[in-house]
């Protein structure tokens, strides 16, 4: 057992449930116009709706996460096709800490590319993760 995580009854509910407000925390983040003041608060949202999905995932198999590698790494295994590669998420991950442990103000581009990610990947991913809780 890995130190950062902690092994539970599944809980298919509360999964759905998380996976549910990830998906509502991305349609309202979606809807911010890109500024550079709000920037930082779109690619954070972003990537923590992702990690809530990637959390999801990990509730309906009974693990608890203490980190966010977990979660991402979850969402990066899934076989789901999709126009961007799922990597991508990953450099959502490096942003996001680069942002919250070091200063740093995102590019407008990079929050175009970010937006880019969630509209390309995140319902794909959503709709899967939904679909293995209810019939697993």
């Amino acid at each position: 057992m890995n130190l950062n995580e902690r092994f539970k009854q599944p809980d298919k509910k509360n999964a759905l449930s998380l996976a549910t407000a990830a998906k509502s925390d991305m349609e309202f983040t979606l809807k911010i116009k890109p500024t550079e003041e709000s920037a930082t608060t779109i690619i954070r949202n972003i990537y923590e709706s992702f990690r809530m999905l990637g959390d999801s995932i990990l509730l309906s198999k009974g693990i608890e996460s203490r980190n966010h590698l977990k979660p991402i790494n979850e969402l990066l295994l899934l076989k789901i096709p999709t126009k961007r590669p799922l990597r991508t998420i990953e450099n959502l991950r490096q942003l996001r800490h680069n942002l919250n442990y070091y200063g740093y103000k995102p590019k407008i581009s990079e929050v175009i590319d970010a937006i880019d990610i969630a509209k390309t990947l995140f319902n794909p991913i959503f709709t899967e993760i939904k679909k293995s809780i209810i019939t697993h």
